[in-house]
């Protein structure tokens, strides 16, 4: 899958980056992904958001803000670290509601009034967060190896795995765009499923195709998890709503699916053996499978 023009939508100031992924076409239903931390628009592998275009959505993408092509912050004060971030260091940028609003601004600009939404780590938890905020312009939710949305800073510690974080912290790659892949592939890899084979050349040539600065803009990723949220609990999400998550993430405990499908009335939870933070090739079928049913429910729910 080739990427199309990279397109601007605009919250106040704030540009936001989106591209059409394909399946735009008659009786298509609108489907936006999230990313997660230091992804954007080309965070999901190609294949993957083939079969959702295959599978009947019309899927769009986009750049959280402080990634890829849209607007970039810059804090002198804030914090150096995406963990320092999670523990209130530094100063917040920006709001978790400005975040959820990018998604909304996309919507707007693509003549949406709604969309399903399939959100994987903390695009999860933004998922989450757009359904909550913005209840009335989601039609459903998928939830991917994600925490809940109204964790708090500290609590948020029991669900999160500090040998990924230690591991992390220890990649060096030089500061150049061939860095940039070899930093991105070596965080896959940690974050790969053990029962799966890991696709080491097909992952190189997704990355080298594809802009992966975000992987090691450790203060971007810093502002994103410092940004505050004061909106709804997670008991209150009424779209339906799907929670999948591995049962050997080394990111996110499957604890943290647990919790989420606990909170969210009517919820589905799907533990899946041996997969780890990431979506293995050979699921591709089951978990779009598995998307495409949930998405069924809106219309149940009409």
């Amino acid at each position: 899958m080739t990427e199309s023009t990279v397109q601007i939508a605009q919250n106040g100031p704030v540009q936001i980056a989106y591209t059409d992924r394909g399946g735009r076409q008659h009786g298509a239903e609108p489907l936006l992904l999230v990313a997660g931390l230091g992804g954007g628009r080309n965070a999901y592998p190609p294949g993957f958001v083939q079969e959702l275009v295959d599978a009947g959505f019309h899927v769009v993408s986009y750049d959280h803000r402080d990634v890829g092509a849209s607007t970039r912050f810059t804090d002198a004060s804030a914090a150096d670290s995406p963990f320092r971030g999670v523990l209130g260091a530094g100063v917040a940028v920006y709001t978790m509601e400005d975040m959820t609003d990018d998604a909304v601004a996309v919507m707007d600009a693509l003549g949406w009034t709604d969309a399903h939404l399939v959100g994987q780590s903390m695009g999860g938890l933004i998922a989450q967060r757009i359904a909550l905020r913005h209840p009335e312009r989601v039609r459903s939710l998928a939830s991917v190896s994600a925490m809940p949305s109204d964790t708090g800073r500290l609590a948020s510690l029991r669900y999160l795995h500090l040998g990924f974080i230690r591991a992390t912290a220890r990649l060096d790659f030089p500061g150049t765009p061939e860095g940039d892949v070899e930093t991105a592939l070596a965080v896959a890899r940690i974050c790969a499923s053990p029962a799966y084979p890991f696709d080491e050349q097909g992952t190189r040539e997704w990355f080298e195709r594809s802009p992966a600065d975000g992987v090691r803009d450790n203060k971007a990723q810093a502002r994103h998890m410092r940004a505050t949220w004061h909106g709804p609990r997670l008991a209150t999400l009424s779209v339906p709503t799907l929670v999948l998550h591995g049962d050997h993430d080394p990111v996110v405990r499957p604890s943290a699916g647990g919790a989420v499908a606990r909170r969210v009335r009517g919820s589905e939870l799907v533990i899946l053996p041996g997969v780890g933070h990431d979506l293995p090739r050979p699921l591709w079928p089951e978990l779009v499978a598995l998307i495409r049913r949930n998405a069924a429910r809106a219309h149940d729910d009409a």
